[in-house]
C-alpha cells in the first residue's frame, strides 16, 4: 500500500520529446537549401578565424571537442573560405657543404627561385663534366701554355748550355743518371760524340786509342766541374719548379674565369647572400678536383647539385592535414644514396621534407590523440613551435650506424599548427606541458549540442540535404527529418537539445536510405530511420543480449515483483562502441550491532573505481544526517552487487544502496517491481545521472519478458526528467497504465515509494521523527544497535 504523498508517475508528454513533422515546411529534403559549413558552432568559429588570421607568436589553436561535431570540417571550409595569403613564402633548399660535408648548407629563396637555382647548377654541372676539359685545352690557352713551357726551357738552356759546352772542350758530357734516388745528372767521358762509362775509357787506353795523359786530363776536368754539378742543379730545380707554378697558377687563373663567367651570372640574378658564399666554395671546389684532384675522377652533379625540399607557387598558405603524424612524417627524411660498391652514402641529396616544412608559411593540421601516440613527435613538434626552427634530424635522434652523421642546418619555419583533441586530452596537456599554454593560446571550444528548436530541426534538413547530394542518398520526407531529430534528441541526452555530432545521425541516414531503397521506396520517411536506429543498437547488442538472456532463466537472479527486506534493484550501463546498454543489478544489504560500519564488498574485493567508492563514501554522512542520533552510530553492515565479477564505477547507485541500507536497518521490505538510479549527497538530495533512458529501458526489458504487472517502474532523479527520451514501445507501456517512471527530489521520497511507509518529519524542538514514520523506526534500532554494541564487553560485540 503505497503512502498517500507518495510521488505521481511521469505524464506520458514528460517521457519522450516528440518532432512533429507538420511544423516542417517542406515536402522533401530535395526542397531543403544545403547547409555549407557547420551549424550551432558560432564560438568556435570566431575562435578559428582569429586564430588563423592572427599573425602573433603562439597564436596556434586548439579545436576542442569530441570526434563527430563537424570539427575537422569547420576547419577545412574556413581555410578554403579565408583563402589565407603566405606569411613566409620561402623556397627551402639544401646544397654540399665543401667545408663540412656533414654539415649541408640551408639556401632559403623566394619563392619560385628555388627550381631556377637547380637548373642553373646543373647547368654549371654539364660544363664542368663535359666542356670544361676541352676549354682548357683550347687552341689560344693551349698556345700560351706551350709558350710559359718553351720560356721555362730556354731559361733551364741558359743555365745549362754553357756548362755543356765547357764540358765538350775536355771531351765530356751531361748525362742523366738513374739511381736508387732517382734520375740524377753525372758528368761522362765521351768518344766519337757519345758519352762512356769509366771502364770503356780505361778500354780505349789499353787500345792505344788515347793516351794517359789525355785520360787524366778528362778525369780531372770531370772531377772539377762536379764540384760545380751540385749548384747548377738546384738552380735548374729552382726553375723547374717556378716554371710549374707560373704553369699551375696560369691553369687555375684560366679555370677559375672559366667558371666564373658561369657562377658570376647566377650570383647576380639571384642576390643572395648565402648563397654567394656557397658559390665560392663552388669555384673553389671546381678549381681543386680538376687541378688537384691526384687524377681522382668526380661526380659534378653530386657536387653541385640543389635539392629543393619545398617550393611554393602562387599567393595562397599551404594547407596541410597530417592524418599520420609520425616523427618522420613531422620532420622529414634522409635517405642514403647508394655507391657502385654497395655502400650507402648520405649527403644534401637525400634529405626529404615533412608537413612541418611543408606548411611553412601557412597551417598544419593535427589530431592531438595521434600526435601523442606516435613516440618522439609531440616533444618535437613543441620544440619547433618554441624555437622557430625545424631540425630534420635533431641530435637525439641521430643513428650512431649511419654512414655519415647528417646535421642539416636548422630550417626557419613560420607555421599555424591547428590541433582537435577533447577536453580531457586538453586538460591534461595543459598541466602537463609547461610550454602548451603558451604555444596554444587560441581555444576553439565545439559544443556537442544544438538547442532544442525549429531553427535547429532545420540545420538538421540542411546538413541532411547536403549528404543526400554528396552521397547520392534517397531524399527524406518530413517525417523522416523529424525522426532524425528525435534520435539526435537521444543522443544528446540533455534537456532541450539536440545532438551536434551529426557524423553519428548521419550514419542512421545512410542506412535508412540503404532499407527505403532496398523496398524501393522514392523517399525515406519516419519507419526506415526507425527501423535503422533498431538494427544499429541490435548488431551491437550480443553481449548485453546473453546477459538480459541470463536474467530471464534465472541464472541471474533479479525479481521483479514482490518484497524483500535489504534487497533494491538497482540500475547500471554498459557502452558498446557510442551505443549504451541499460540493465538491472541486485543489491543487498545486511546489517547488525557492532563496530564496523558499511563495508563496501566491491571495494574490499577492488573491484570498485574511485567514483564508486566516493558515492559509497557519502552513505555514512547521510545517515548521520537523516538519524540524528545523539550517540555515535555503532553497527557492521555490509553491501554488495550480487552476481557481479567485474569491476564497477559511478556513483548511480548510491541511492539504491542508501534504501537497501534503511530497509536493512528497518527490516521493512523494499519493493522488487522497482528499480532506482540516481547519486545522493550527503543532505538526501537525489542527483543527475548519465544513461537515463538506457537504465529505464533496461529495466523495462526485464520486466516485460517476465510479464508487466501495471505496478513495475523505475525511480529516477528529477533533476534527469527533461532529459528523458524513452523508446515508444516503453512509452505506450507508460501510456497504458503497464509501466511508470517517476521523478523524485530527495531520497525521502524514494522510501515512501519503495516500502509504503512515509519516511517522517523532523520535529526540531522534539528532536524526533513523526511516530511510527521509517526514519522514527531506524532511529529507534540504531539506538539498540549503539546500545547492544556500548553494553557488550569489548570483543563480543558483532563484527569485532
Amino acid at each position: 500500500m503505497i503512502d498517500s504523498n507518495s510521488p505521481a508517475p511521469l505524464t506520458v508528454d514528460e517521457l519522450r520529446w516528440r518532432c512533429d513533422p507538420e511544423h516542417l515546411d517542406f515536402r522533401s529534403t530535395e526542397q531543403v537549401e544545403p547547409t555549407v559549413g557547420i551549424v550551432g558552432q558560432d564560438l568556435a568559429r570566431e575562435a578559428l578565424e582569429f586564430g588563423l588570421d592572427c599573425g602573433a607568436p603562439g597564436q596556434n589553436v586548439f579545436v576542442r571537442g569530441e570526434r563527430g561535431t563537424g570539427r575537422m570540417r569547420m576547419v577545412q571550409d574556413l581555410l578554403t573560405q579565408l583563402r589565407p595569403i603566405c606569411r613566409n613564402k620561402q623556397d627551402r633548399c639544401f646544397v654540399r657543404n665543401f667545408l663540412q660535408p656533414d654539415r649541408p648548407r640551408l639556401v632559403s629563396l623566394p619563392r619560385g627561385q628555388g627550381r631556377r637555382l637547380r637548373r642553373r647548377m646543373r647547368a654549371l654541372a654539364d660544363f664542368v663534366a663535359r666542356e670544361l676539359e676541352e676549354a682548357m685545352n683550347s687552341g689560344p690557352l693551349q698556345s700560351s701554355r706551350t709558350a710559359m713551357q718553351e720560356d721555362i726551357q730556354r731559361s733551364i738552356e741558359a743555365v745549362t748550355k754553357p756548362f755543356e759546352e765547357a764540358l765538350a772542350g775536355f771531351g765530356l758530357a751531361l748525362v742523366q743518371v738513374k739511381t736508387a734516388r732517382g734520375t740524377q745528372p753525372a758528368i761522362f767521358p765521351t768518344w766519337e760524340g757519345q758519352a762512356i762509362a769509366p771502364e770503356q775509357l780505361e778500354a780505349l787506353v789499353r787500345d792505344g786509342k788515347i793516351t794517359d795523359e789525355t785520360r787524366e786530363q778528362m778525369l780531372a776536368e770531370r772531377d772539377r766541374y762536379a764540384r760545380q754539378l751540385p749548384e747548377m742543379t738546384t738552380n735548374i730545380s729552382r726553375l723547374h719548379r717556378k716554371g710549374a707554378k707560373r704553369l699551375e697558377q696560369f691553369n687555375d687563373d684560366n679555370l677559375r674565369r672559366l667558371v666564373a663567367e658561369l657562377v658570376e651570372p647566377i650570383r647576380q640574378d639571384f642576390n643572395h647572400e648565402a648563397l654567394s658564399l656557397y658559390l665560392d666554395e663552388v669555384c673553389d671546389d671546381v678549381v681543386e678536383q680538376t687541378l688537384h684532384g691526384a687524377g681522382q675522377p668526380f661526380d659534378p652533379y653530386a657536387r653541385y647539385g640543389v635539392n629543393v625540399l619545398i617550393e611554393h607557387i602562387g599567393d595562397e598558405a599551404p594547407i596541410v592535414i597530417e592524418s599520420n603524424p609520425t616523427l618522420t612524417n613531422l620532420l622529414g627524411t634522409i635517405e642514403p644514396h647508394w655507391m657502385p660498391n654497395g655502400q650507402p652514402v648520405s649527403d644534401y641529396r637525400g634529405i626529404g621534407s615533412g608537413s612541418l616544412l611543408a606548411a611553412d608559411g601557412g597551417y598544419l593540421v593535427l589530431d592531438a590523440v595521434d600526435v601523442i601516440s606516435e613516440p618522439g613527435s609531440w616533444p618535437i613538434l613543441m620544440r619547433t613551435l618554441r624555437t622557430g626552427k625545424l631540425e630534420i634530424v635533431p641530435t637525439e635522434l641521430q643513428s650512431p650506424m649511419a654512414p655519415i652523421g647528417l646535421k642539416p642546418e636548422p630550417i626557419p619555419v613560420r607555421v599555424r599548427v591547428i590541433l582537435l583533441g577533447g577536453s580531457g586530452l586538453y586538460y591534461k596537456l595543459d598541466a602537463s606541458d609547461a610550454d602548451f599554454r603558451d604555444l596554444f593560446k587560441v581555444l576553439a571550444d565545439f559544443s556537442g549540442f544544438l538547442d532544442r528548436s525549429d531553427e535547429s530541426i532545420m540545420h538538421y534538413a540542411g546538413v541532411l540535404s547536403r549528404i543526400i547530394r554528396d552521397e547520392g542518398l534517397l531524399h527524406f520526407t518530413p517525417d523522416g527529418v523529424a525522426a532524425l531529430a528525435e534520435h539526435g534528441a537521444r543522443i544528446g541526452g540533455r534537456a532541450n537539445s539536440l545532438t551536434a555530432r551529426f557524423g553519428r545521425v548521419a550514419d542512421i541516414a545512410r542506412e535508412a536510405s540503404w532499407l527505403a531503397s532496398r523496398a524501393h521506396a522514392e523517399l525515406v520517411d519516419g519507419d526506415h530511420v526507425r527501423d535503422a536506429v533498431r538494427r544499429t543498437k541490435r548488431r551491437a547488442s550480443l553481449p548485453v543480449s546473453e546477459f538480459q538472456a541470463r536474467l530471464k532463466d534465472r541464472t541471474v537472479r533479479i525479481e521483479t515483483s514482490g518484497s524483500c527486506v535489504g534487497q533494491i534493484n538497482g540500475l547500471a550501463v554498459v557502452g558498446a562502441g557510442p551505443l549504451t546498454f541499460g540493465f538491472p543489478a541486485r543489491i543487498t544489504a545486511t546489517i547488525g550491532a557492532g563496530r564496523s560500519g558499511v563495508i563496501d564488498i566491491e571495494g574490499q574485493a577492488r573491484l570498485s573505481g574511485s567514483i564508486h567508492t566516493k558515492g559509497f563514501q557519502i552513505l555514512g554522512g547521510l545517515l548521520r544526517h537523516l538519524l540524528k542520533t545523539s550517540h555515535p552510530l555503532t553497527y557492521s553492515a555490509s553491501i554488495a552487487f550480487e552476481q557481479s565479477y567485474g569491476g564497477i564505477d559511478g556513483d548511480s547507485a548510491s541511492g539504491a544502496e542508501m534504501l537497501c541500507m534503511l530497509s536493512a536497518l528497518t527490516d521493512l521490505p523494499l519493493r522488487q517491481d522497482l528499480a532506482i538510479t540516481g547519486a545522493i549527497d550527503q543532505h538526501g538530495a537525489l542527483q543527475a545521472i548519465g544513461g537515463v533512458n538506457e537504465k529505464i529501458e533496461g529495466f523495462f526489458d526485464i520486466c516485460d519478458h517476465f510479464g508487466l504487472t501495471g505496478t513495475q517502474g523505475v525511480v529516477i532523479p528529477v533533476a534527469n526528467a527533461r532529459d528523458l527520451m524513452l523508446r515508444t514501445d516503453v512509452v505506450d507501456a507508460c501510456r497504458d497504465g503497464r509501466f511508470a517512471v517517476y521523478a523524485v527530489d530527495r531520497i525521502e521520497d524514494a522510501l515512501t515509494l519503495f516500502t509504503g511507509r512515509a519516511a517522517g518529519d523532523w520535529d526540531p524542538e522534539q528532536e524526533a521523527y513523526t511516530t511510527g514514520s521509517l526514519l522514527d523506526l531506524a532511529r529507534t534500532r540504531a539506538h539498540e544497535f549503539w546500545r547492544e554494541t556500548h553494553s557488550a564487553p569489548s570483543g563480543d560485540a558483532t563484527g569485532e
